[in-house]
């Protein structure tokens, strides 16, 4: 089972990695309680210390079905503006972090790279994930 100090001072990916491991162990052994406790501090997690603001005004979602202990998979909107200022549309991106053996984390950010758009997405989250909570 999950040990609450392991984890401390540890970066963000790590955190929401061994949370993941913990909701899959307990929905496996039909602990609904800390099910649904895993559930919630990981979409606690995501929506407070994942990017949001600065054209990420929809914030980031954590795709539950899809995630699991090697690998994060996230779901983000940016909203454009024109030269003049003016919101102009969005454009909808899929983030998928996996571990890597050179450098802890391998980021890919999916979608179209409207005004070059995912270098700053993927700057976004590789500063969130990688700050230690």
């Amino acid at each position: 089972m999950f040990m609450p100090g392991k984890f401390h001072n540890k970066p963000l990916y790590q955190r929401l990695s061994s949370l993941l491991i913990q909701r899959k162990n307990c929905e496996e052994s039909g602990n609904t309680e800390w099910f649904n406790r895993s559930t919630e501090e990981i979409l606690d997690r995501v929506k407070n210390l994942m990017p949001h603001g600065g054209g990420i005004d929809n914030g980031t979602k954590i795709d539950l079905e899809k995630s699991h202990g090697e690998l994060l998979v996230f779901h983000t909107s940016f909203h454009h503006m024109d030269e003049h200022g003016f919101y102009d549309g969005w454009t909808e991106h899929t983030v998928t972090v996996k571990a890597s053996l050179f450098d802890g984390i391998s980021i890919k950010v999916t979608g179209r790279d409207r005004n070059q758009i995912k270098e700053y997405l993927y700057d976004r989250f590789q500063m969130a994930l990688t700050c230690t909570v």
